[in-house]
């Protein structure tokens, strides 16, 4: 376990070496090729991991085995002329091969960039439990939010204030951001790689396909537990196939508008349409009235 706050890796510069792995679910093998060309049109120099258009032999819903995907994350991660780990998609399946990594290698690895959502939550967790270092919540390469829309841009931007971002509790926090897919934090509860808490945290929340009811018992989940105490802030993103969005909103405001927190809604990260990228493990300050959250500094040095 490390402590302290993570460590933020270097910017990407041009011609840079980029791996995209798939550590969860498996891919539309075009989409990847229309990602790897988005990641050269960046002028970064993408290469796609060994494995990652495979899919397991027997369970269809992984993209290879647990031991293959682990194995092309670690080496991705390990290799120095590497400057950047890309997933090429969620799914299901991260929790499967986290505890194959080797953590005492990944953390005497140079830092580098961490870009995925939705199952990488587990990872970004994992990466900054284990190994201390800050990682970006952002689409994943063979997404169709990713081949649409130019959401990457971490390193230059301070403050996120999209125009539908507005208040279900007022105020303002600063801490360290935090957080991902609600459903794989509340299912990553008491594992190796799961913070204690979110305290003194600026914790980001979104979601997919979970009705109104599953928000609820994941919400419940993590507020029985004790792991919302002393939180700094909420900031809320899409909540895409969750039901109509005014039934989302009243559990929202049930389990959480309750906790003495400022929360913003609506912040446009997640599974949306279009979707911030997001970093996490960055002190930063939430404006919940204003619809603003301001990096207090840079993603990447």
């Amino acid at each position: 376990m490390t402590s302290g706050e993570p460590v933020r890796p270097p910017r990407l510069r041009p011609g840079d070496r980029v791996a995209v792995v798939a550590p969860s679910g498996p891919l539309v093998p075009e989409r990847l090729d229309r990602g790897l060309d988005v990641l050269r049109g960046w002028d970064l120099d993408p290469v796609a991991a060994p494995h990652a258009r495979d899919t397991h032999a027997t369970l269809g819903y992984l993209a290879a085995s647990d031991e293959e995907r682990a194995r092309d994350l670690q080496e991705a991660w390990c290799d120095p002329s590497v400057k950047a780990v890309f997933a090429a998609r969620g799914g299901y399946g991260a929790q499967r091969m986290v505890d194959l990594l080797d953590w005492d290698a990944l953390r005497a690895a140079a830092p580098k960039p961490l870009v995925g959502f939705s199952d990488v939550t587990v990872l970004h967790e994992a990466f900054a439990v284990r190994a201390g270092v800050s990682t970006l919540h952002g689409p994943a390469v063979a997404g169709e939010v990713f081949l649409k829309d130019d959401a990457f841009a971490p390193e230059t931007v301070r403050t996120l204030a999209p125009p539908s971002a507005r208040p279900l509790v007022p105020g303002r926090a600063r801490g360290v951001t935090l957080g991902g897919c609600l459903a794989m934090l509340a299912t990553e509860l008491g594992t190796p790689q799961a913070r204690r808490g979110a305290a003194g945290g600026l914790l980001l929340l979104e979601d997919v396909g979970e009705s109104p009811y599953r928000v609820d018992r994941a919400l419940t989940q993590l507020l029985r537990t004790g792991w919302l105490d002393g939180v700094a802030g909420i900031v809320l993103g899409s909540w895409a196939r969750c039901g109509p969005y005014e039934r989302v909103r009243e559990v929202l405001v049930d389990r959480l508008g309750g906790l003495g927190v400022p929360v913003a809604e609506e912040f446009g990260f997640g599974h949306g349409d279009s979707a911030l990228t997001m970093p996490l493990g960055v002190p930063a300050e939430l404006d919940a009235m204003a619809g603003t959250l301001t990096f207090e500094a840079l993603a990447t040095r």
